[in-house]
């Protein structure tokens, strides 16, 4: 029974791959369909004061993919910054960054999934609204992938999506740790650890890259 919320001492206590353990043990529960029974009452009265997740996951929005069931996950235990696509961009990593920094979370967790809508449609060149702009960050990924790929550059090909896919979540790590010296430092110093997967719809199994 999962009844007792993260404190600062046992965040303060976990490495990163500690952390990162902890998150794959969970995935394989929730394969397994062997969840921890969860006392959620408890959990919300003891972090109404305050909050030590020890991992923040950044994925997308796909309803497919409930980042708290699928690692088997509870209240007070990870944050979630989601966005189509699972990139980064300034409000993203600024929430990154308070996750670790200020925050004290050991571990940052790229989650990009199998068939993502944004990647085909990025892989498509789809053009509409907001959507246009959006859809820019993954196109790196796409044109990386065009060159690695044989066949069709669309999302006719299953190849080139997975590929894709698998190249926009090692594309956003090298992004945040460029564009934020904060997380890069904390790296490089031990403090956090920057990895990347793919959740896969078919198996509900997280391939870690």
């Amino acid at each position: 029974m999962k009844n007792i919320a993260i404190t600062k001492d046992v965040q303060t206590s976990l490495s990163p791959s500690n952390v990162l353990d902890d998150l794959l043990d969970g995935n394989k529960r929730f394969v397994n369909n062997n969840m921890q029974a969860v006392d959620n009452s408890a959990l919300v009265s003891q972090t109404v004061g305050g909050q030590f997740p020890k991992a923040v996951v950044l994925s997308c929005i796909d309803s497919r993919v409930p980042v708290e069931t699928v690692l088997d996950q509870a209240i007070g235990d990870v944050f979630v910054a989601r966005v189509a696509g699972n990139f980064e961009n300034t409000d993203i990593l600024g929430s990154l960054e308070y996750s670790c920094k200020v925050a004290g979370s050991k571990l940052i967790l790229v989650l990009g999934h199998e068939s993502c809508g944004a990647v085909k449609a990025a892989c498509d060149g789809v053009e509409l609204g907001n959507i246009t702009d959006l859809l820019a960050n993954i196109l790196p990924a796409v044109k990386q992938s065009a060159d690695e790929v044989e066949g069709e550059a669309n999302s006719s090909n299953k190849v080139f999506v997975a590929k894709t896919v698998e190249n926009n979540v090692k594309l956003t790590i090298e992004r945040i740790r460029e564009r934020s010296p904060i997380l890069k430092e904390m790296e490089d110093a031990g403090d956090i650890k920057i990895v990347g997967g793919v959740y896969m719809l078919s198996s509900g199994k997280v391939e870690m890259l």
